[in-house]
């Protein structure tokens, strides 16, 4: 019997002991920095002469881990070692396949600011957002291994038939592709791949270029634990070179995904295609990002809006698909609004998080987004009103930062309110009433979170049935779903709606055999 779900705290780092705790992480993980960093397929190491370099985006020089480059080989060798795996695997009990989600979230646990400090130097995070972060990975793995073991029991729902004994299971689907991003390198790279192997499935993970060290490190907790070989593999290389064939290869069942629009969209028609050999219809669990809206009419309380929308956009340096990249504020009440949110932005401190946990903001992921960053930004000086910002930060290690950036009165079809940026950057707009607002809210391809500041009730309960995304919030930011609290997953390009963190979630990764004995 398990105890109850509860989500993970946060770390209090204004208490001196976790402080401490925390730089003796990061000096522990700075010490392990610099190794290589092999393949795993089938339990076996496998080293390549290729390799790429994960570097820490606030001081790009410093190489955190060299990680080897699969080839077309490697990966019809991971596809058959995760086939073989499954023979076996799929009729594990399910307590079983419980008990390693269980050790591991125990052991990540106990490691907690390990793999928080590794956010801070992999991917620029806050201490705040890497130990975020951290928690929601294992809320991941104890809710789902929870939502196995209540789904084993779903024969209890259905009508008994005189004379028959009737039983309806959750069968796993087979070999699945689990291409993880970079913004959340741990919660999102342990919630797609534990969903999947608690329920019976195989996995072969593919991290985010950008991240592969975390990946790794997450990976070790599930083989020291024992997982048989196979059931986890591990690839690292060139998205565009071993993605595709990864999708196509006839043996793989499923492909679930987090990352931008296009590239979920090529999934999607890829999986869509029947290759030779092939069995079954792919299934794709998809998450594409978002142009997410903090609306705020004049009703609000206006000091709390204006605090949601600059912890909405700014929050991670805006690399959330949930960030809260457009302010809609009603012309009543813009003026005030706009002045207090360019206020509040303009004392985020921006600097390597690695420094302390008074670091608001750290870098922009790698050259690539910083170079696409401030060309929307160029963009923005041409459709809106500067308010703050729009110059990247120089610093002697050539890191990558970019402050808040703000643009008023940007009209809503503009670029830079259309368009997912993926960074610091804050588009606001002007709507006549609250009616504008909604709609301009949803005038976006994108449907994945919205927040809405008003004391009005009519309205707020007008924007249950009207503001079309997966997570609405009320009077709060919209980023920060909990696990089991705030299932997540968007509307339209945002994705598939797959609702990560719900009870629904692990049915993606199985299907329904009901089995019927005449008594």
């Amino acid at each position: 019997m398990l105890p109850a779900f509860y989500n993970e705290p946060g770390t209090d780092f204004t208490k001196p002991d976790n402080v401490s705790a925390f730089f003796a992480a990061l000096d522990k993980m700075k010490a392990d920095m610099g190794r290589k960093y092999p393949l795993v397929i089938g339990g076996e190491r496998i080293e390549t002469a290729e390799t790429s370099a994960s570097i820490n985006p606030s001081r790009p020089n410093e190489v955190l881990g060299h990680f080897s480059k699969a080839t077309l080989e490697h990966v019809a060798k991971a596809v058959a070692a995760a086939d073989a795996a499954f023979q076996t695997w799929q009729y594990r009990p399910v307590e079983e396949r419980a008990r390693y989600l269980l050790r591991a979230a125990h052991e990540m646990r106990r490691r907690r600011h390990e793999f928080s400090a590794m956010m801070v130097l992999e991917v620029g995070k806050s201490w705040a957002e890497a130990d975020l972060d951290c928690a929601e990975g294992i809320d991941f793995i104890e809710y789902y291994a929870r939502q196995a073991l209540r789904m084993a029991q779903s024969s209890e729902l259905l009508t008994p038939r005189m004379g028959e004994q009737i039983a309806l299971e959750y069968i796993p689907l087979g070999v699945g592709a689990v291409i993880s991003p970079w913004n959340f390198p741990c919660a999102i790279a342990i919630g797609m791949t534990t969903a999947a192997l608690v329920a019976g499935n195989t996995v072969i993970l593919k991290p985010a270029g950008q991240s592969p060290w975390i990946a790794y490190k997450m990976c070790e907790l599930f083989w020291n634990a024992g997982i048989p070989d196979g059931v986890l593999n591990f690839v690292t290389g060139s998205g565009a070179l071993i993605g595709p064939p990864l999708v196509e290869h006839p043996r793989t069942r499923f492909i679930a995904f987090t990352g931008s629009k296009e590239v979920g969209i090529d999934i999607f028609e890829r999986a869509a295609k029947v290759h030779k050999g092939q069995l079954w219809l792919k299934r794709t669990v998809l998450e594409m990002g978002g142009k997410d809206a903090v609306v705020v009419d004049e009703t609000a309380r206006l000091e709390d809006a204006a605090n949601g929308i600059v912890m909405s956009a700014f929050g991670y340096s805006g690399q959330k698909c949930s960030a809260g990249s457009r302010a809609i504020i009603v012309d009543q009440v813009y003026e005030q609004v706009t002045e207090r949110v360019v206020e509040l932005a303009r004392k985020l401190t921006v600097d390597a998080p690695d420094k302390g946990p008074d670091v608001y903001m750290g870098p922009v992921i790698d050259k690539s987004s910083f170079h696409k960053i401030n060309e929307y930004i160029e963009v923005g000086t041409q459709e809106g009103k500067l308010l703050l910002g729009g110059k990247p930060l120089d610093t002697p290690e050539g890191g990558y930062f970019i402050p808040p950036t703000i643009f008023g009165d940007v009209p809503p079809n503009a670029r830079i309110a259309q368009e997912e940026i993926f960074g610091p950057v804050l588009s606001v707009i002007r709507a006549k009433n609250y009616d504008d607002a909604i709609a301009i809210a949803n005038g976006t391809e994108f449907g994945l979170t919205g927040a809405l500041f008003s004391e009005n009730r009519e309205r707020l309960e007008h924007a249950r049935k009207v503001f079309h995304v997966g997570n609405l919030y009320f009077n709060r930011k919209c980023t920060g779903a909990f696990v089991g609290a705030q299932p997540f997953g968007g509307f339209n390009m945002s994705g598939t709606d797959s609702k990560a963190g719900g009870p629904d979630y692990l049915l993606l990764f199985t299907q329904a055999k009901t089995i019927t004995e005449k008594l």
